[in-house]
C-alpha cells in the first residue's frame, strides 16, 4: 500500500523526518514515495490517488524553504478552481519554533491552501515546536500515522484488498471519531512493540547491564549529569532506543595530483556575488560588553540591489582551527588534500537514497569540511544511535544510547540540544567514538549562509551596502576553550582585522589602504519588512542593540527621499533604541543626533539597561518595551488612530516577545478593552502588514 511523502526543508530537518518515516513504514506494510517537494518532475498531484503525506520546515520569521517556494507559487495561482484538490487525501507536520511570530508558518501556507483547493484531510496536522523539541510531537505524529493510513486505506478500498496485513487495521477501521496523534499514541505504541521486536531485545540487554552496574550506583549518584554521565534513575533504566539508520554512502578518498577543484562553495537557487570589504569598523568602545562590528561592502560592479529593510546572505566557511583538530581527531590529517569520491552503497536499505546535492564532485576533503557541511550543527537522535556503533567503551556506548533513547530527552535536551553541542564535542565527551567519514556525510546537514539586514539605504550610499553584527562568542561545556567564536561572526572579525577602523569618523587616507578582502553574498527571498508606500504613514521603529541595523537604512532613505521632495508630506518616525552603557555601546549615536536635529527623526527614546541612574526623580527606562510603556499614549494613537506601522527588529526570544505583551497592554488600557480582544487587534495589524518583526 504506497502512499506519496514530500518534504520540504531548508536545513535538513523536514527530510531527516521525511526519511525516518519512509523506514518506519515498511514494518507496518506500506510503502512510502519519498521526494523532495521540488522535484515536480517526480510527481503529480493532480492525478495522485495514494493518500500524501508533507513535512514541512519554516524558516526565518515565517518564511516558506526555499525547496517549497515554486511548489507554492503553483499551488497559489488564482486561477486554480474550488475542486482543484478534491480527489486528494492527506497529513501534514509543520516544524518550527515558537519563538518567532508566525509559529509554523511554511506548513500552515500549504495547509490552508490544500483546504481552499478541496483536499481533504485523513489525519491531523501536526505542529511540532523546536523552541521545546521537536520530539514532543513529531514521535507521537509518527508514530499514530500508521492507523491512519490504515483508516484510510480501509475505507477507501475496504478490507478485502488489504489482506490482513496491518496489525492495527481493525481496530482503526471501527472508529468513527477523528484519527488524531493524541487518541492513536498508546494503541501505535501496542503495534511498535508487536512489529519492532528487535527494540524489545535492545530494551532487555540494557536492562540487564543496567543490573550489572548496580553495585557502582552509589558512587555515580555523588556525580552531577553531564554530556559524558548520566545518574540514576536514567542511568539504571532500560532504554527504548531508536532504530539504526541505514548506512547508505560509499566514501573513497583519492590522490588529486594537483587536479582541480569544484571551488563553489554553495549551492544556492539564488544567485551569488563576489564583493569586496570596502569599510570596517567598530562601533563600540573596547570595554563594552559585546563587541560590534560595521561592514561596508562595494556593490558598484555587481547588479546586486536592496531596499531598506531587506536582509542578505553571508556565504561563509567553518573555523580553520576547528577544521584541522576534526581533521586530527578523525586520524585524517595526512589526507585532507585528498578528493572525496562518494557513491551510493548497492547494498543499502535505505528507500530512494541519493547523494548530498550540497557536496560538490572533485572537492578535497578539506575543502568539504571548510564550505560544505555544518559541523557546529547539533547533532540529531538519528546521529547519536549512529555513533553508538563506533563507540568502542561501554560506558560511553550506553551514554550514547540514553541521550538518543525516550527515557533520555531530558538529558538529550539539557547537554546537546540546549547546550548547541556539535560533533567536536560529541568526539571530545566519547574518546573511543571514531566514526567513519561517511557516517559524517551522512548526518552533518549542509553549511548554511547567515543572514544580515542592510543597515544603509542606496540612496544615501550608492553602490555600497552595510551591515552590522555583534562578534558571536559562547562557551562549551565539554572543552577546556574559553570561549567559542560564532562562525561567520568570528570568521569575518579575523577576516577585517588588518583594515578595522575604531569608532570614529576619521578615514584612511588612500595611501594606507590595505587590501580589501572579498566575501560571497546571495539576497534572500523578498520580505515584509519595508517603509509604507505612503511616506505620510507615521512609523514605530523598535530595534535595541544590533536590531537597529535596518532602521539606519530607514533613516538614511526618508533624509534622500525629503531632500528629493521638499514639499512632501512625511509621517512621523519614532525610534526605541536601547544598549547596555551609553558610553560603550550606543550604536549610531552621532547619526541619530544628526536625524533628530534634521527632522527626519521626530522622536528618539533611548533606554540603558545597565547604568545607574544619574540625579534623576524618575528611574530611567531599562529596556525598550519599559519605554514603550512610558509613551502608551502616543503609541496607540500612533497605530489606532493614526494608521501607523511598528517594526521591531532583534531578539525573538525575550525582547520581541516582551515588546508584543507591552503593545497588548497599552491597546487593552487605551482603548479600554479585554486583553484578548487587544491580542486579536495587534493579530490584525500583522494581518495587514502593519506590524512587521524581523527577529532572530
Amino acid at each position: 500500500m504506497r502512499f506519496l511523502l514530500l518534504y520540504a526543508t531548508q536545513r535538513g530537518q523536514a527530510k531527516a523526518i521525511a526519511e525516518e518515516i519512509s523506514e518506519k513504514a515498511v514494518a507496518y506494510g506500506f510503502s512510502a514515495d519519498l521526494h523532495c517537494i521540488s522535484e515536480s518532475h517526480k510527481y503529480d498531484l493532480k492525478t495522485e490517488t495514494a493518500p500524501l503525506v508533507v513535512v514541512v520546515s519554516t524558516t526565518g520569521d515565517g518564511d516558506l524553504p526555499d525547496t517549497a517556494r515554486k511548489f507554492v507559487k503553483a499551488i497559489q495561482d488564482k486561477t486554480l478552481p474550488g475542486d482543484f484538490f478534491a480527489h486528494l487525501w492527506y497529513g501534514l507536520l509543520g516544524l518550527g519554533d515558537s519563538e518567532y511570530t508566525y509559529f509554523c508558518n511554511g506548513g500552515k501556507i500549504i495547509d490552508k491552501r490544500f483546504q481552499e483547493l478541496g483536499a481533504q484531510r485523513f489525519y491531523d496536522t501536526g505542529h511540532a515546536d523546536d523552541c521545546v523539541g521537536l520530539e514532543l510531537v513529531v514521535e507521537p505524529w509518527i508514530n499514530g500515522l500508521w492507523a491512519a493510513l490504515a483508516k484510510h486505506f480501509l475505507l477507501s478500498k475496504g478490507k478485502e484488498g488489504m489482506n490482513g496485513t496491518l496489525t492495527m487495521a481493525s481496530n482503526a477501521s471501527r472508529r468513527t471519531d477523528p484519527v488524531t496523534p493524541e487518541l492513536l499514541h498508546i494503541e501505535s505504541q501496542v503495534g511498535l512493540l508487536r512489529l519492532d521486536d528487535s527494540r524489545r531485545k535492545d530494551a532487555e540487554v540494557l536492562e540487564q547491564s543496567a543490573v550489572d552496574r548496580g553495585q557502582s550506583n552509589t558512587l555515580v549518584a555523588d556525580f552531577e549529569p553531564s554530556l559524558a554521565r548520566s545518574i540514576p534513575p536514567l542511568s539504571q533504566a532500560s532504554l527504548n532506543i531508536p532504530a539504526l539508520p541505514p548506512e547508505y554512502l560509499q566514501v573513497h578518498l583519492e590522490e588529486s595530483f594537483g587536479q582541480e577543484e569544484s571551488q563553489a562553495p554553495v549551492t544556492s537557487v539564488d544567485p551569488i556575488f563576489h564583493v569586496p570589504i570596502s569599510k570596517a569598523v567598530q562601533l563600540t568602545m573596547n570595554d563594552a560588553i559585546k563587541t560590534t562590528l560595521l561592514i561596508e561592502l562595494d556593490i558598484s560592479k555587481t547588479d546586486f540591489s536592496y531596499q531598506p529593510g531587506d536582509a542578505f546572505n553571508v556565504i561563509c566557511p567553518n573555523s580553520d582551527s576547528e577544521v584541522q583538530h576534526l581533521l586530527q581527531r578523525l586520524q585524517l590529517t595526512d589526507r585532507r588534500e585528498h578528493c572525496v569520491i562518494l557513491n551510493i552503497k548497492a547494498d543499502t536499505k535505505k528507500k530512494g537514497a541519493t547523494l548530498p546535492q550540497h557536496i560538490p564532485e572533485k572537492c578535497s576533503l578539506q575543502f568539504l569540511l571548510t564550505w560544505c557541511l555544518e559541523i557546529r550543527a547539533v547533532p540529531k537522535k538519528a546521529f547519536l544511535r549512529a555513533l553508538v556503533d563506533h563507540t568502542g567503551d561501554g560506558a560511553e556506548k550506553r551514554r550514547l544510547q540514553e541521550l538518543c533513547s525516550r527515557q533520555g530527552a531530558a538529558d538529550y535536551n539539557r547537554f546537546v540540544r540546549d547546550s548547541c553541542a556539535c560533533l567536536s564535542d560529541l568526539l571530545l565527551a566519547f574518546p573511543s567514538c571514531q566514526p567513519p567519514l561517511s557516517l559524517l556525510l551522512e548526518h552533518l546537514p549542509k553549511l548554511q549562509p547567515r543572514p544580515y539586514s542592510c543597515a544603509s539605504s542606496s540612496l544615501f550610499h550608492p553602490g555600497k551596502l552595510h551591515f552590522i553584527f555583534n562578534i558571536v562568542e559562547f562557551g562549551s561545556d565539554t572543552t577546556a576553550v574559553a570561549l567559542r567564536k560564532g562562525v561567520c561572526t568570528g570568521w569575518l572579525a579575523t577576516l577585517v582585522e588588518s583594515v578595522l577602523q575604531p569608532n570614529t569618523h576619521a578615514s584612511r587616507a588612500d595611501g594606507e589602504k590595505a587590501l580589501a578582502p572579498e566575501i560571497t553574498i546571495s539576497p534572500r527571498a523578498t520580505n515584509f519588512f519595508h517603509l509604507p508606500n505612503d511616506p505620510s504613514v507615521p512609523i514605530i521603529m523598535v530595534g535595541p542593540g544590533t536590531g537597529i541595523a535596518p532602521f539606519i537604512g530607514f533613516l538614511q532613505h526618508r533624509e534622500k527621499l525629503q531632500e528629493h521632495h521638499p514639499d512632501g508630506h512625511f509621517g512621523a518616525m519614532w525610534l526605541f533604541f536601547g544598549c547596555r552603557h551609553k558610553d560603550r555601546d550606543y550604536l549610531f549615536r552621532e547619526e541619530l543626533r544628526h536625524f533628530l536635529k534634521c527632522g527626519i527623526l521626530t522622536h528618539l527614546k533611548v533606554s540603558f539597561s545597565r547604568d545607574a541612574p544619574v540625579g534623576e526623580e524618575e528611574a530611567p527606562a531599562k529596556y525598550v518595551q519599559d519605554s514603550i510603556q512610558r509613551h502608551s499614549k502616543q503609541v496607540a494613537r500612533v497605530l489606532l488612530q493614526e494608521n501607523g506601522h511598528v517594526y521591531v527588529c532583534g531578539d525573538a526570544k525575550n525582547m520581541a516577545k516582551d515588546v508584543n505583551d507591552v503593545l497588548v497592554e497599552i491597546i487593552s488600557k487605551e482603548v479600554g478593552v479585554e486583553k484578548l480582544e487587544a491580542m486579536k487587534t495587534l493579530a490584525t495589524l500583522k494581518e495587514e502588514k502593519r506590524y512587521l518583526q524581523d527577529i532572530w
